[in-house]
């Protein structure tokens, strides 16, 4: 009896292991749609359409990039986890719900990690600080002491964790009084300090690099410990911040259950694409460095930026509100 019954789990087993290769090599038979949790037009929305390119290209079929911004990205990944886990539907996202959201929330409408399953990284970026063209304060060291000469009255925005934190993060570090102006998304926020509105924010490169280069704002800092190519005259906030660092990513997973063939496929797509020149190419114009991984890495990658980015958010005192 025992005997049968372990014949029995074994074909159970067989049989699983068989559906799974059988629906991984049908697939995908039908348009795949890309959820990114932001905006159009943000730095996530522009790194989901240039791998969204390339797996159309390589895949055979259309796809399609769903944008679900609000509550700080929550919106789509909550979307995102309840999707079938067949393959079709993708999440690009970044560090926001993955790793910071965790501790910026009290309560997530989905859990990072038992609801999507890890496929690859796909590139990390600093963030940019930006202030209005009409700002009195030619560089950080200006800036800060502008703010502290008069406490409370200069404003910072953001459009998601990977803003608000670095924001947060400067005026910890400084030990400056500034007021949080928290958006839907990035560009939404870039508009208002374009505008005069509000006085700076960080930003993804993709997003405040082009408006810095037209003049728009004025670019006073970065939050690695070098420069960027993309605006190598932009000097690291840790030149007056000494150890000022904090650098987001861009990552693709899957709803939780997702065939591991299906994910195994993506991730192979996903590095032949970061292997082609014009890919990498693509992702420099936006001040992204290309960054692979496998599915296995990209969870020990998560859980350590959990802890990471919680350890910053505690320090500083960081909320989304």
């Amino acid at each position: 009896m025992h005997a049968f019954r372990s014949f029995r789990r074994a074909l159970a087993c067989l049989l699983a292991v068989c559906a799974s290769a059988a629906s991984a090599q049908a697939w995908p038979s039908k348009p795949l749609t890309i959820i990114v949790p932001f905006g159009a037009g943000s730095g996530n929305d522009q790194v989901a359409r240039l791998i969204g390119q390339e797996l159309a290209t390589s895949l055979g079929q259309p796809v399609v990039i769903e944008n679900k911004a609000g509550a700080g990205g929550n919106i789509g990944a909550a979307a995102a986890a309840k999707a079938a886990p067949d393959g079709y539907t993708l999440f690009v996202t970044t560090n926001t719900t993955q790793a910071a959201n965790p501790s910026l929330y009290k309560q997530l409408p989905y859990d990072p990690i038992k609801d999507f399953a890890p496929v690859g990284r796909i590139a990390n970026t600093p963030a940019l600080l930006v202030v209005r063209p009409s700002l009195p304060a030619k560089n950080l060291p200006e800036l800060i002491a502008l703010a502290k000469s008069q406490p409370g009255k200069f404003t910072y925005g953001s459009g998601s964790a990977g803003t608000l934190v670095p924001g947060a993060m400067l005026t910890f570090e400084a030990g400056i009084d500034m007021v949080h102006v928290p958006y839907k998304s990035i560009p939404d926020g870039l508009k208002d300090v374009m505008g005069g509105t509000v006085d700076m924010m960080f930003t993804d490169m993709a997003t405040g690099a082009m408006q810095a280069r037209a003049g728009r704002v004025k670019a006073l800092g970065i939050s690695s410990l070098k420069p960027s190519p993309l605006m190598p005259d932009v000097p690291p906030i840790a030149a007056t911040l000494p150890g000022f660092e904090l650098l987001a990513w861009y990552a693709m997973y899957v709803p939780a259950g997702t065939p591991a063939a299906i994910i195994e496929r993506l991730n192979r797509e996903i590095a032949q694409a970061e292997a082609r020149p014009a890919f990498r190419e693509r992702l420099g114009t936006l001040g992204l460095e290309p960054v692979t991984s496998t599915p296995a890495e990209l969870a020990d990658f998560t859980r350590s930026e959990m802890q990471k980015w919680g350890q910053v958010i505690r320090r500083t005192g960081a909320t989304p509100q």
